[in-house]
């Protein structure tokens, strides 16, 4: 399993909302959680088999950006 970090620009629970459902259905994505208290809104993912391209286009499918630190 690995762990890769993404800078966001999802700040709130309705964007939470808005891109849970997005997160959820990829496959190889085993947890993901964003600090929006951070204040480059960190997503923290782990992840199975997948890269982080995966992860940032599903953010990106849901309206928001991911960029990998």
């Amino acid at each position: 399993m690995e762990t890769i970090q993404f800078k966001t620009n999802i700040k709130c629970g309705g964007c939470l909302a808005k891109v849970t459902p997005h997160l959820d259905a990829v496959e190889g994505i085993e947890k993901w959680n964003v600090d929006i208290l951070n204040p480059n809104k960190v997503l923290t993912v782990e992840v199975c088999d997948i890269d982080s391209a995966q992860v940032a286009e599903a953010v990106q499918k849901a309206g928001f950006k991911a960029e990998k630190i």
